[in-house]
């Protein structure tokens, strides 16, 4: 009987070592300069109580959720009238207790909250963790994926925005990858439901509006009529979201459109301040305000923060913004908070589609000896004993194979050195220092081989 080959769920992956390679010169990067703007690291467990998590994200998000079987006897708990009345919502409550997480946000607000006392405010986290949405797999949608998230939570200042716009900037600077920065506000989007005198459809508004870049336009004012909106509503909305311009052009229009909704100014004056902050600096990616950009996530009460390549067909790859009462669901009240969070996964697609990764990862082995025997190893061995000491990732091949082996293994791990000492080089203290990208070969003397190695 034949063996199934093994396999992974959908929408997960398997990262080999050069791909990790990869993937940790993002995280590296995203750290560095999450650590630059004062942000400390915190960790939470994979899976949180469903309690924690649900409710929180939309009636689409909940969707989402990931939920963990109950251990031992799961249907123990469960009546025969909940088993064949096939309601999953009631069998689900009675069935599992804890979800794996579909954010770093909620479980941060819950972490502040459980934490409060030990903790000093303004708090300024960052987290680099997996994260899991039984979503469907396509380009660029992972069921399980990383986040990196940088939050600072209570205080209100809209500094706080300004600071990750920076952050971002920098961040995708790095990395050489050209970005738009998405902008908006929610409460701009509550003031214009407002005027069309459809505030009680905010959330199928901002979820419509969401999907403008995915399914268009004509599509968009559809499901808003599905939604119940009337034509008149969907008509007065069309040159609002199609408003042109730039980003102070469109704060003017904005102020006069949105004149009699007192939400709504507060909104553009927020944006505003954003705006007069950021020209103080010299940003290398464009910031844009964006009407259409609502975020689908419903804890969102301010700024909303939305990031795409320019030169790749891609979903956001870094998104966020302002939650003025997360913590108030976990009971506390009136802590505003703001954050961002990197989509490392979709990043590692740009990059790879760009190839934009460095020549040379600094995790990889930078030198290797090839091993042409027991007197030759002992020869050896000090010698890789003190690159290590100098901080050179270096190893030999654990037994005298034959040299196109040898070769072959250094090639295939892009290791740029190669050194060979045989019996002729022992007896005269030389070593053959081959370069593995150039194909020159030289031989040195021990000191100079060190010196090239420090360089």
């Amino acid at each position: 009987m034949a063996v199934q080959k093994p396999s992974i769920p959908k929408g997960t992956r398997d990262f080999s070592p050069a791909e990790m390679l990869k993937r940790n010169y993002i995280f590296d990067t995203i750290k560095k300069h999450f650590i630059r703007y004062g942000y400390q690291p915190i960790e939470t467990p994979a899976m949180e109580n469903l309690s924690t998590l649900m409710g929180k994200y939309g009636e689409e998000g909940d969707k989402l959720l990931f939920k963990i079987l109950n251990s031992g006897d799961f249907l123990s708990k469960v009546s025969d009238e909940n088993y064949t009345d096939k309601n999953s919502q009631k069998l689900t409550s009675k069935i599992s207790e804890k979800g794996l997480r579909y954010d770093l946000t909620v479980p941060f607000a819950r972490y502040v909250v459980q934490h409060q006392n030990e903790i000093s405010f303004p708090f300024k986290r960052y987290q680099i963790q997996p994260v899991w949405r039984a979503d469907r797999p396509q380009k660029g949608r992972y069921r399980e994926f990383f986040q990196c998230d940088a939050d600072v939570i209570g205080n209100n200042s809209m500094l706080n925005e300004v600071e990750l716009v920076q952050l971002i900037d920098g961040i995708f600077s790095d990395f050489k990858v050209n970005v738009v920065v998405k902008l908006n506000n929610r409460k701009i989007l509550s003031g214009i439901a407002e005027i069309i005198g459809q505030a009680d459809k905010i959330i199928d508004i901002t979820v419509a509006m969401d999907k403008l870049d995915k399914i268009g336009l004509e599509n968009v004012n559809k499901e808003l009529l599905e939604k119940g909106l009337p034509q008149n509503a969907i008509d007065q909305l069309q040159p609002i979201i199609l408003l042109k311009g730039s980003n102070f052009e469109k704060l003017d229009a904005l102020k006069l459109t949105l004149s009699a909704s007192e939400i709504g100014l507060k909104g553009v004056a927020e944006m505003q301040e954003i705006m007069d902050y950021l020209q103080y600096f010299d940003l290398q990616n464009e910031v844009e305000l964006d009407l259409t950009l609502a975020r689908g996530l419903s804890y969102y009460t301010g700024a909303i923060i939305e990031v795409k390549a320019k030169d790749v067909q891609m979903g956001s790859i870094c998104g966020g913004g302002r939650y003025d009462d997360l913590t108030g669901i976990f009971g506390l009240k009136d802590v505003s908070g703001v954050g961002i969070s990197f989509g490392a996964d979709r990043i590692f697609d740009v990059l790879n589609e760009l190839e934009l990764y460095p020549k040379h990862q600094t995790e990889n082995t930078k030198v290797f000896f090839v091993n042409f025997g027991k007197a030759e190893e002992a020869f050896c061995l000090p010698i890789l004993a003190k690159l290590r000491k100098a901080g050179i990732n270096s190893e030999i091949f654990p037994d005298a194979a034959k040299m196109k082996k040898q070769m072959r293994y250094a090639n295939d791990k892009a290791i740029p050195f190669v050194v060979l000492i045989g019996e002729e080089e022992m007896k005269l203290g030389l070593i053959q220092l081959k370069n593995m990208e150039s194909g020159e070969q030289k031989s040195v003397t021990v000191d100079e081989f060190f010196g090239l190695m420090n360089d």
